[in-house]
């Protein structure tokens, strides 16, 4: 007999878990609202598919030693770039985009939440959560991410926050998410290194036997999940509905893997499960790099082309006295009062943002495919929702974008466009260069000039 779903027992991690063939496998819900207060064009086979990334840097960065001097391909990086020097070739440093929809509200709240969609968030203390709209991330993946066995993958270093910042009346549930695939789904994210590889080994295995026993699974997932609408409230059936739909988008996926002839993908790489990191490090920087590690082989091996990695949840207070020179928490010392020995920290942690960045990169550029690189077919964006995290200020957002999806982005430049030119416009570009073409995404007036090869 199934067990029962008592209210009182609902968690993100006991909900929906089943057993298969020895392991554990587990779908995570939407973020509920009884779950918190219970704890590219195509191309060659030859050249590789295009990938596209979004890393999110919590806390923003040293407004001075971002910008780099010089224009255009004439142009040198700053200090806090400057790791970057061997990818210089393969950047876009893109200078004065904000992102307009994220001006309202205080705090960090709505410049993270709202980073990939750029829409004003709806200011809640939990039980409405809406980004009011779908992010960049979640458009791609809605028009090609049939293509592989995961739509798109979601990471992060720091668990859902939950309760409310009575400083600026938000949910903290909005500092955890930046990828939504519905105005009220924030989209689950992965933190711990191990499980995240584990889904790639599964993703990649293509045994008929497994994905029939994964089909029984799911089955008993969807009576779990119908049997919970009728315990939640209406906010949190919404939610549900759309989980559903997702699952049931699972489903079809399941379904054509059980069937012979009929999943024509394969894994470019092999996945060994004995290679699996062992869990979550107790060390920040080795928990990072093993997270950055799991996107390069989910590209690598082509179980997903579309990811975001979040380097920390918005309000990030990890204690980054491992860098040489700083002694304190990230969040405390973004507050630095313009006081000249926290914006040195300051710009040290910036900089070390900015070398785990370099290391992804580093990472996709040793793999060959063809006559290019994975960094070649790829795009990868780094940015935060403000500049300064003294002043959260949405404007002149630290954004840089590394790769050449293809030879589709104009690389190795400096672009420096008019005051408070529309961050989405950026977005409109890489969707283009990624072969999910729009018209329009939020506030955007068109392609990012110089962005797209002509």
């Amino acid at each position: 007999m199934r067990r029962s779903l008592a209210r009182s027992n609902l968690t993100r991690r006991s909900l929906l878990r089943g057993v298969l063939g020895g392991g554990t496998v587990a779908l995570g819900l939407p973020w509920l609202e009884a779950v918190a207060q219970a704890a590219p064009r195509s191309s060659t086979p030859e050249s590789g598919p295009v990938r596209m990334a979004a890393l999110f840097m919590p806390n923003g960065v040293h407004p001075d030693m971002w910008t780099p001097e010089g224009t255009g391909r004439n142009f040198q990086l700053s200090p806090t770039l400057s790791p970057l020097e061997a990818y210089k070739d393969n950047l876009l440093v893109l200078t004065n985009l904000w992102n307009a929809a994220s001006k309202p509200g205080d705090g960090h709240y709505v410049k993270c939440a709202g980073f990939l969609t750029s829409t004003t968030i709806t200011k809640t203390l939990g039980h409405d959560i809406s980004a009011n709209g779908v992010s960049m991330d979640q458009i791609a993946a809605a028009r090609l991410g049939d293509r592989t066995p995961l739509p798109s993958l979601e990471l992060c270093t720091a668990p859902v926050k939950t309760g409310v910042d009575r400083n600026v009346g938000y949910t903290r549930v909005y500092g955890s998410h930046i990828a939504w695939k519905g105005p009220t789904q924030p989209l689950a994210r992965e933190i711990d290194p191990r499980q995240a590889y584990e889904r790639l080994f599964r993703a990649t295995q293509p045994a008929t036997d497994s994905a029939k026993r994964d089909l029984l699974l799911l089955d008993r997932v969807l009576d779990d999940a119908k049997a919970l609408k009728k315990d939640l409230g209406v906010e949190d059936r919404l939610r549900m509905d759309e989980y559903l739909s997702v699952v049931r988008s699972l489903e079809q996926r399941l379904d054509r893997a059980s069937k012979p002839g009929k999943s024509p993908w394969k894994p470019k790489a092999p996945v060994k499960l004995e290679e699996a990191p062992e869990g979550v490090p107790e060390a920040f920087p080795e928990h990072m790099r093993l997270m950055l590690d799991v996107m390069a082989l989910a590209f690598q091996t082509d179980t997903t082309r579309i990811s975001t990695f979040m380097m920390g949840a918005s309000v990030s207070n990890v204690n980054m006295s491992f860098i040489e020179g700083v002694d304190g928490s990230h969040h405390s010392i973004s507050h630095h009062q313009q006081d000249p020995d926290e914006m040195r920290q300051y710009q040290l942690i910036n900089r070390w943002h900015i070398e785990q960045y370099g290391y992804l990169l580093g990472k996709l550029q040793s793999i060959q495919e063809g006559e290019r690189t994975l960094l070649d077919n790829s795009m990868i964006l780094l940015g935060s929702g403000f500049r300064d995290g003294q002043q959260h200020n949405p404007h002149n957002l630290p954004i840089v974008v590394a790769g050449k999806a293809g030879g589709r982005i104009d690389s190795g430049q400096h672009l420096v466009y008019g005051e408070d030119s529309p961050l989405s416009n950026l977005y409109v570009s890489m969707l283009e260069a990624f072969g999910s073409p729009v018209e329009r995404f939020a506030d955007s007036t068109g392609p990012l000039q110089g962005v797209l090869k002509a």
